[in-house]
């Protein structure tokens, strides 16, 4: 596998041909995973020197960021954090799920996730 000429793609190429998979299709895939661990408040990101967001349901690639060291993936994943949870155990469930889930969904092997706990926040409030 490895990055398309065309940026933005992984390319999966053999004798019957390639797969092309959008690295924002691989960036959805690595922040839905990481939402669904218990004490992931949101995903985070950086717009410039003064402008952060916690982003919802939209943008999700926003918060990931993909690399290619020439076999493997790197993902960078920066989170928001729930009060009341181990920020080390959160991390380690989201690095386990997002593997799981790249690797299962993409077919090739992630070297790292690096998660990066940018802020902490109440929990979620089901009653509103």
């Amino acid at each position: 596998m490895k990055m398309g000429d065309n940026k933005g793609y992984i390319r999966n190429a053999d004798e019957k041909g390639s797969i092309n998979i959008s690295e924002e299709v691989v960036a959805v895939i690595a922040a839905t995973s990481a939402m669904e661990v218990p004490g992931v408040n949101g995903l985070y990101y950086s717009h410039g020197k003064e402008i952060t967001h916690k982003i919802g349901k939209r943008g999700f690639a926003k918060g990931i960021k993909l690399g290619y060291d020439g076999d493997n993936l790197t993902i960078d994943v920066h989170i928001v954090a729930e009060m009341g949870y181990s920020v080390s155990d959160v991390a380690v469930a989201i690095q386990k799920a997002v593997i799981a889930a790249i690797e299962d969904a993409v077919g090739t092997r992630v070297s790292a996730v690096n998660v990066h706990v940018c802020g902490v926040a109440l929990k979620k409030s089901k009653e509103r």
